[in-house]
């Protein structure tokens, strides 16, 4: 099963993008088409065919609508309701409530109403509709992977909306990007509000592809054809590089008002929240400042969590964070008995054969304590019974 999904929005996102891209990545459409057979909405259709855009070919997929059916605008609160009220699974009711809230949000920001109170006009036809819990359950057929999306290209320009002429980006779509990284490139809207609601409420971003073992390459192709890109939405699907771990990366802020009180309680605390290592580095900084650097070595399926850390717990405004590569030894515990009492080694082997071993630091400092004993005879002389065995 994959366990990893990162969005490239070369030529942007858009709802009908993203269900073209699930697709093209093997989601069968039958499927797609009896899970939304659920919602409580009609004379829809799937319209599907192979397209390409700068001769890179992929999966367009629209939305067609029975002809004559109306297509009014909905309340937020009307269409929460039928997407709680539906037969769908739990997992994905929870997805698609989620996209529908960061929209409901966003457009209440723009219009100075509550969320509660927004009245959605495109996102509330059966197309987007349709699109949105589409996107949800399409996740849920592509065995629910860990999502990443790289910074999307937001457009510029000015086009026609339900309200009249709007901004390229519209106000919704720079609304529910906000906190993210993007990128004011490109010409005409290649984000739409549905597909910044899909990054903002199903993925995290990233700066570079995570290291992966590709399995899969999808692309959705939208429905126009940009001169300086295509329009198209890749989607790479894999496994961990690093089983277990989600690969590994090295967190940094420097420091230049922290005491070290506050230094020594954090380095406490990433320990325990689950860091590899921690390490606190001097510096001199801007003004001749003397500061800190405070480093840690983080599990990536811990980066969020300690980033998060970092930040609640020194004075830092920003955390950097960049994937490196570790060759780690295997590692095993094993007790030895020593004239002091017994000592727990950390030994760390490759293919099969020991190449390191070291005493468990606080089994020895209790033991040096309890028969007054220097320290060092105790870390001695466990390592000469490991190599006694």
């Amino acid at each position: 099963m994959a366990e990893l999904l990162c969005l490239d929005p070369i030529g942007g996102i858009a709802g009908n993008m993203f269900l073209g891209m699930a697709v093209d990545l093997g989601v069968p459409l039958a499927d797609l088409e009896k899970g939304l057979a659920a919602l409580p909405v009609k004379g829809w259709r799937f319209q599907v065919e192979r397209a390409a855009r700068h001769s890179i070919s992929g999966t367009w997929l629209d939305v067609e609508i029975d002809q004559g059916l109306a297509q009014g605008h909905r309340a937020y609160k009307a269409i929460r309701e039928m997407v709680a009220g539906a037969p769908l699974g739990a997992s994905v009711k929870a997805r698609a409530l989620g996209i529908f809230e960061k929209l409901a949000a966003a457009e209440g920001q723009v219009h100075g109403v509550p969320a509660d109170e927004v009245e959605f006009h495109e996102v509330g036809a059966v197309d987007s509709i349709v699109d949105v819990v589409g996107a949800a359950l399409a996740v849920e057929l592509l065995g629910s992977p860990e999502i990443f999306c790289l910074p999307v290209p937001m457009g510029s320009g000015v086009g026609r909306a339900a309200h009249g002429a709007m901004p390229i980006p519209p106000p919704a779509t720079v609304a529910v990007l906000a906190g993210r990284t993007v990128r004011f490139v490109g010409k005409g809207e290649l984000t739409t509000p549905t597909g910044a609601a899909l990054v903002a409420a199903l993925t995290r971003e990233a700066s570079v592809v995570p290291e992966m073992i590709l399995e899969r390459v999808g692309y959705g192709v939208g429905t126009r054809d940009f001169p300086d890109r295509p329009n198209l939405l890749r989607g790479m699907l894999g496994r961990r590089a690093h089983a277990g771990d989600g690969g590994t990366y090295v967190l940094e802020a420097n420091l230049d008002d922290a005491s070290p009180q506050v230094l020594a309680f954090a380095l406490d605390a990433l320990l325990a929240a689950g860091a590899l290592d921690v390490w606190i580095s001097p510096l001199t900084m801007k003004k001749g400042r003397p500061g800190h650097l405070l480093g840690v070595l983080a599990p990536g399926d811990k980066r969020a969590a300690l980033s998060e850390l970092m930040l609640r717990e020194t004075p830092t405004l920003g955390v950097r964070a960049h994937p490196v590569e570790r060759m780690a030894l295997e590692r095993r515990f094993q007790t030895v008995e020593t004239a002091y009492g017994k000592v727990q080694m950390k030994i760390g082997s490759l293919s099969g054969k020991d190449l390191n071993a070291s005493p468990e630091f606080e089994d020895c400092a209790r033991l040096a304590r309890e028969k007054g004993v220097p320290l060092k005879d105790v870390l001695a002389a466990a390592i000469a019974a490991f190599h006694r065995r």
